[in-house]
This record gives structure tokens, sequence and C-alpha cells, in this order.
């Protein structure tokens, strides 16, 4: 993707007129493409609800590799003596994304498995395009300086070529699931996480290229949305485990959209799990605050919370200037429904206000939020008239004992 074919992509998906981007052409652009209009499609805060719509069919809209070029993927990138381990695998792709595909299969055990392949040529192709927009952001915030601080593209790019570099190693997926796993172990009898269930990882036949792990039949949550099967007590189900692993543990799912989660025989199953989210205690209980805070409506101690996460904290008439922003930017958010004022929406003005209001926050804070951000695009299409933060207080008080 050259910075012509950039401005073409960015101009498709700004542009007005009720146009929608063209999904297939953005897939021919390459994965750079296809990530920058995942990010895209949760961006309700200033794109049409319709176009984000549109735009979240690439989560689930990939070129699907014939079975030949997939066998022949395996035979390419798999352990040695991968094939003896196997009855059968089927022809027919279970499932398709930006960076892999997926086949079930039979062990000779007799043990339903499903392999995971990642795809040929991508990392090369992806690395060489982020360089190139890394050379056009850096010449646009030297021409405009202010891009730096209201936009931070370079920063926004670095976050996407982070974990998309770990979604191409398949054994990041393995430790993912293993440190998600560890969580549970530690946690189970404590706090409860029984609605969660994970997949068996076959070690000796997973490598960076393949990975080989039990069939947990379920449907995504992309699929039950589609279909409009998904009941709302799923969605609060979600938010009560991975809020858990965020503000409690700390360390979680860092790419939870709708295509992420199965809902397999009425218990949550994590997958892709490529890229784990880390913060650290500050962010981790100021998060907690703010939400606890604001669940309650009680915007002065959002506002203290939100300064307390900062690298910078701001005081004296700055911190006052800013509480009075914070104040009037939630006016009119008491009891509001998701569809009537997006938290999406909200969390992006809210950091917007305290970056231009002085504060610098670290880099793990847009994991959560973007986990936050998945869940609202979930609940609008759910839910649109529920109220989510009111519905989210049960759980405070059982973060609480934990964070």
């Amino acid at each position: 993707m050259n910075w012509l074919q950039f401005g073409r992509l960015i101009h498709s998906i700004y542009g007005r007129g009720g146009k929608l981007p063209d999904l297939e052409w953005i897939e021919g652009l390459g994965l750079l493409a296809v990530k920058l209009g995942q990010v895209h499609a949760l961006r309700i805060d200033f794109l049409e609800p319709e176009k984000c719509a549109h735009l979240a069919r690439l989560y689930r809209r990939n070129t699907v590799l014939a079975e030949e070029d997939f066998l022949g993927l395996l035979r390419a990138s798999a352990v040695p003596g991968f094939f003896d381990h196997f009855n059968s695998i089927e022809p027919a792709a279970l499932a398709s994304a930006s960076v892999g595909q997926v086949h079930r299969a039979r062990l000779k055990t007799g043990e339903a498995v499903v392999i995971k392949a990642i795809k040929r040529d991508l990392r090369a192709g992806f690395i060489a395009d982020v360089a190139s927009l890394r050379r056009l952001f850096r010449l646009a915030t030297l021409v405009y300086p202010k891009l730096r601080q209201v936009g931070d593209p370079e920063g926004i790019l670095g976050d996407i070529e982070e974990y998309t570099l770990s979604e191409l190693d398949l054994r990041h997926e393995v430790a993912g699931q293993k440190s998600l796993r560890a969580i549970y172990e530690q946690h189970r009898d404590t706090f409860d996480l029984s609605g969660l269930v994970f997949a068996r990882v076959d070690k000796p036949l997973s490598n960076e290229n393949v990975m080989v792990s039990s069939f947990v039949p379920g449907r995504s949550f992309d699929e039950l949305l589609e279909a409009g099967d998904l009941g709302y007590e799923r969605l609060l189900e979600l938010f009560h485990i991975h809020g858990f692993y965020m503000f409690c543990a700390g360390t979680f799912h860092g790419d939870m959209h709708p295509g992420n989660v199965l809902l397999a025989d009425g218990k949550l199953c994590f997958i892709d799990t490529g890229y784990i989210g880390h913060v650290g205690p500050k962010i981790r209980r100021g998060l907690f605050d703010f939400f606890a805070a604001l669940s309650e409506y009680d915007y002065p101690r959002c506002a203290a919370a939100l300064n307390r996460m900062s690298e910078r904290q701001i005081t004296g008439a700055e911190f006052d200037a800013f509480q009075g922003r914070f104040v009037e930017l939630y006016a009119g958010f008491d009891g509001a429904t998701v569809a009537q004022v997006s938290l999406t929406r909200q969390m992006m003005r809210t950091i917007k206000l305290g970056v231009h209001s002085g504060m610098v926050f670290e880099k793990g804070i847009f994991a959560i939020i973007r986990s936050l951000m998945y869940l609202d695009g979930m609940v609008l299409r759910c839910k649109p008239d529920a109220v989510l933060l009111r519905d989210m207080r049960p759980f405070i008080g059982e973060f609480e004992k934990f964070v």
C-alpha cells in the first residue's frame, strides 16, 4: 500500500455522501489496510453507524485458501511428521481471518481438533507498509505538529503494528492462552469464572506458523449478533469475566472483538489470544475508580480518578478548568442508553480532553479502552436501549475486593 492508496483508503472511510468503502478493494491493499479498516469499525465516535457496521465485516470477510493451498501451507510450515498424527483434515475452512485460516481435523487418537495456519507472505508486506506509513506520518507531523497531540497517528500505527506482529507468530497465541488460563486457575475459587472455558493446545504439533488445539463447538459473538441470536445477558457476562482480567488481574485479552469470543455450550471461550494486554497497578486502579464513579454519575470523582492515572498530573487552576469541562462533557449522560450516548464516543472525548488539558497516559490504557469500545459496539448491535453503566454496577463491588 503506497501513500496514494492510503489517501484513497482514508477518503473512502471518511468521505461523505453515503458511499460505503469497497471491502474487496481494501482486502486487495494488504493486511495493514484490513487492520486500519477494522480499527475504524470501532470509531462510532465520529463515523456513521452504517459505515462502522459495514467495516466490521472485515472481521469475518477474508480471502479463503483453497484446500490444496491450505495443505501446501501445512507441508511448508508445520513441524516435521505433522500429517502422521491425523486421521483426517476437513477440506472446507471452518474460519478464515485476515492473518490465518482454520480447518477442523481429527487426530489418530480420535480427538476432534482445529488446525490454524498463518497465511504466507503477510509479514514482509505488512512491515513494509507500516514503514512507509510511518515515514508519511512523521512528515505530516513535521508540517503540522498539532497532529501528534490531536490524533497521534504514529501511536495508533504503532499499536496496530504491535498486535498484528504478535498475531503473526502463533507461539504468542499459545503463550497468551497459557497466561489467561493461569489467572483463571489462580482465582477460580475466589471469583466466579465458571462461565469461561479454554481449548487445549497441542504444543508438540504447534510452532510459529501452525497451531493445533481441541475443537470447541460454538458460534462467535459476531455470528450471533449478525443473526440476532445473542442475548444481552451474555454481553454482561463477558464484561463480568473480561472486566476481572482487566481491572483485577491487569492482564487480559488485548483484541476482544466479537469474532474472538465463542459461545460454547453456554460458556465463553476466548480465541486468537496472540495479543495480551498488560496494565500496571496505577492504571488498573485508576480506571476502576473512574468507572466506579462513572456508574454512579459522580463526575468530579471521575475527573480526579482520570487525573490520578496521568503520568503528569495537573493541579490548581489547571485541574479546576479540566474538571469544569469534564462535567460539561458529561451533561445528559445520566441514565442515557448506549444508542443515545455512546460509551466509545464519551471515552475517546474524555481521553482527548485529558490530553489537551496536559495529562499524559501510559500506553497500556488504550488496550483497555479498545476492549471497552468492543463491548460498547456489541451492546449497540444487541440492545441499543441498554443503560450499560447502570447494568455494570453489580460487578463493581465484586471487582473492588481484588483491585
